[in-house]
């Protein structure tokens, strides 16, 4: 079907929480859902950006209704606090696991001794779903973010936590094929047991800040920040536009759970959005099963089916 980005369908009633809302892409598929009518809870690891979000956000669309939560993903004792606090404040229609980090080129770890990456992007959104699980209303979705870096990853079960040759990039696209991998068996199991909740995905290209337009007091362009990203439009695009994608995913009526948005352009790195096929790494059902139970061993979360 023909998508407009910009014609959203109505969100009203309906409370969608992004993980990392409070900055880049989380921020505008917010700020995005927001002008649709939903609730928005940015959750965010740090609250005074959070709260300069939701500031941007409220002057962005001035009759936006949202609210924060605080949320380590690199934590799993602020993951069930959080978890806690959301379910406890109602049914919870849309849940974007869009958080993530990268590493400077050092490994590091989370809280619990995960490898950082790993721990975040995935086994912390891991536990994040599966705890608010019975807080899911019965049309939700869960819309995982991925990344065009899964394409070139493999997993290996006998090193998730990546102590052997170490390399950021790498690591950084196992996490991503691991976020793929739990959209996919997430599905599946709801599927199994006749849920109505979707489980979908979805990538934003190349997204940079930029080419994003300026949201004050969050973002603010620097004199010569337009002139120094030109060059990059002829293959990139702004997160407001990488946030098309995922939004896509969280409220297109026609969306099947299992699917998987990003760009439609050159190379899927810009455009609207439109159904892609991950890689074939990520049509692994042996390895999403075997990811699965390995994360319900490590997080100590368990599937409430």
């Amino acid at each position: 079907m023909t998508w407009d980005p910009l014609a959203v369908p109505a969100q009203d009633g309906r409370t969608a929480v992004i993980t990392g809302g409070n900055a880049g892409i989380g921020y505008h598929v917010a700020e995005q859902l927001a002008r649709a009518g939903a609730h928005v809870v940015l959750a965010g690891r740090n609250a005074e950006r959070t709260r300069t979000a939701l500031a941007a956000l409220r002057a962005s669309v001035p009759r936006a209704s949202a609210a924060e939560v605080r949320l380590d993903l690199a934590d799993l004792r602020s993951v069930r606090r959080t978890a806690e606090q959301l379910a406890a404040a109602g049914p919870v229609d849309l849940l974007v696991n869009n958080a993530g980090v990268t590493s400077s080129g050092k490994r590091a770890e989370t809280a619990q001794g995960f490898e950082l990456m790993f721990g975040t992007n995935h086994l912390g959104h891991f536990a994040l779903t599966l705890l608010l699980a019975p807080a899911l209303g019965p049309d939700a979705r869960v819309v995982s973010l991925g990344s065009l870096t899964h394409a070139r990853a493999r997993l290996d079960f006998d090193d998730l936590q990546s102590r052997d040759g170490y390399r950021s990039m790498a690591v950084y696209g196992r996490s991503k094929l691991a976020v793929l991998l739990f959209a996919a068996e997430l599905d599946r199991r709801l599927r199994a047991n006749g849920s109505t909740v979707r489980s979908v995905a979805a990538h934003p290209g190349w997204a940079v800040q930029g080419l994003t337009p300026a949201r004050p007091p969050l973002w603010e362009h620097g004199p010569f920040a337009a002139l120094r990203s030109a060059p990059l439009a002829l293959l990139a695009q702004g997160k407001d536009r990488g946030a098309w994608p995922v939004v896509r995913a969280a409220t297109d009526p026609d969306a099947v759970g299992g699917q998987y948005f990003g760009p439609r352009g050159p190379g899927s790195l810009k455009g609207p959005p439109a159904v892609q096929v991950t890689a074939g790494s990520a049509h692994d059902r042996v390895a999403a099963a075997r990811l699965w139970t390995v994360s319900e061993e490590l997080t100590g979360v368990s599937w409430p089916g």
